[in-house]
């Protein structure tokens, strides 16, 4: 974000009272006042809906590139102005962070399951999920070169390794190969955000088996479903129905990718208050549940 900041000055924006928890502090600028009104830093306060209005203001203005940070379980505050900003065109950038159960000991009351649900429902919004610091480098530059539509960034607390087959230029096109130890693949792992390292090394493991498996990172559901077929089939080819889908949050939009034939590897519950490591072993997100769940496939 701050890349962008620094080369491109009428980027501006702030966060619902959580910009240092958000990491949406342009650290070149101070916070904007009565008596520094060129300063690019906007201080919300707790007023998530709030900010949301006064993001589209700046927008419907114009020559303006504006965003704005909450946690990730907040969105529902700010979800109508988000709405709005979908159906008026507007490409304002929403960054919500603290993404999954792997918040840990805040709980379940800040722990998202149904939200990426809600927002890929909503026309004319891209939702981009990054596996790492490549992908959320593609997602910004997608979301300030937008022109109608607005892009939600939803972002982990926990740091992520950059994973060796990421690809800037692909995240273009919502999902793409970023795994694979065999040609003749016959299963295929679907995965978003933190979940992509977890489902490579998954894949590893199966490899080291005998299994020949296939990765797929699908940063942006929304953005995939926009490709033309042939890319499609490319990706996620027909004949190939052993799937699973990995992701911490509510199962349904996935099988329309993995059939009813295949799994999902999500979150229909409520989460739990432990330290991170524990939460993730409890709900089965650790190599050796992944790799079961893709054996006990047919």
């Amino acid at each position: 974000m701050n890349v962008v900041a620094a080369k491109l000055p009428t980027f501006l924006g702030g966060s619902a009272d959580l910009a240092h928890s958000n990491m949406t502090y342009i650290k070149t600028d101070g916070l904007q006042d009565d008596a520094n009104r060129l300063n690019r830093n906007i201080q919300f306060g707790v007023r998530e809906f709030a900010m949301g209005t006064i993001l589209n203001g700046m927008a419907l203005h114009g020559g303006l590139r504006v965003y704005g940070g909450t946690f990730f379980v907040f969105s529902d505050y700010v979800k109508a102005a988000v709405r709005l900003s979908a159906l008026q065109g507007l490409p304002v950038t929403y960054v919500f962070t603290h993404d999954s159960i792997a918040v840990g000991e805040d709980g379940p009351t800040h722990e998202p399951v149904e939200h990426l649900a809600g927002l890929r429902a909503m026309p004319n919004l891209n939702v981009f999920r990054p596996a790492d610091a490549r992908e959320t480098q593609a997602a910004w530059y997608l979301a300030v070169t937008s022109e109608k539509t607005p892009t939600a960034l939803v972002l982990t607390r926990q740091n992520l390794t950059v994973e060796e087959g990421t690809d800037f230029d692909k995240v273009a096109k919502g999902a793409y190969v970023v795994y694979e130890n065999a040609a003749d693949f016959d299963t295929i792992l679907i995965a978003t955000g933190s979940e992509v390292n977890l489902a490579v090394s998954a894949a590893k493991e199966l490899a080291s088996q005998g299994a020949k498996v296939r990765v797929v990172s699908m940063p942006s559901t929304d953005v995939f479903d926009k490709q033309d077929a042939a890319y499609k089939e490319e990706i996620l080819p027909n004949a190939v129905r052993r799937r699973v889908a990995v992701e911490m949050g509510a199962t349904q939009n996935w099988y329309k990718y993995v059939g009813l034939d295949g799994a999902v590897l999500g979150i229909d519950t409520f989460g739990a208050s432990a330290p991170a490591p524990k939460v993730l072993v409890e709900y089965g997100f650790t190599v050796e549940n992944l790799v079961k769940v893709v054996q006990d496939l047919k």
